[in-house]
């Protein structure tokens, strides 16, 4: 029988700084509001801007991470699934709430306030969790299940360039 896949990758700018609690248990969970903007031509030819906002989630480890280096401002990149909760409040009227429950960030561009923002030399960073953060604070596995490993120095050829070898994507 198959399953249904429930996937949002988002890229956008937090629109204020982290919120961040700690239930009973001492697991994290981080709040951001996550901006998103698209761009499209109306039939006049006019640039029309629409910009969505988004609520994410962080758990765990990968809540504790996203706590400490987040702030309003910056560019992430976060993968995740969609959440839809209901509950009623005191006052009796129900309420509805969508989340995004990040699996796996990636902090893009540099520090807010270090002039950064559009990739300007900050290394990015990839942090997966999930549910209880056990794979947390660490990078991400890569997908064709190869070992990560650091890139090699530059080195010179018989071409008379900088690079390795084995950065030649074939």
């Amino acid at each position: 029988m198959a399953r249904g896949i429930n996937k949002v990758i988002l890229v956008g700018n937090l629109g204020n700084d982290p919120e961040t609690k700690y239930t009973q248990g001492g697991m994290a969970v981080t709040t951001i509001s996550l901006a998103t903007t698209s761009a499209r031509k109306d039939k006049d030819g006019q640039l029309q801007e629409r910009t969505e906002w988004h609520r994410v989630k962080f758990f765990g480890k990968l809540g504790e991470i996203a706590g400490e280096y987040l702030r309003k401002g910056s560019q992430v990149y976060v993968e995740g699934s969609i959440r839809y909760d209901k509950f009623t409040g005191e006052d009796g009227v129900e309420k509805y709430f969508t989340d995004i429950v990040a699996d796996e960030m990636q902090m893009l561009g540099g520090k807010p306030g270090e002039g950064g923002g559009g990739g300007g030399g900050a290394p990015r960073r990839e942090y997966s969790g999930g549910g209880g953060g056990e794979r947390g604070g660490r990078p991400a596995p890569r997908q064709d299940g190869a070992p990560r490993r650091e890139a090699p120095a530059a080195k010179s050829n018989d071409f008379g360039t900088d690079f390795a070898d084995d950065d030649i994507p074939f």
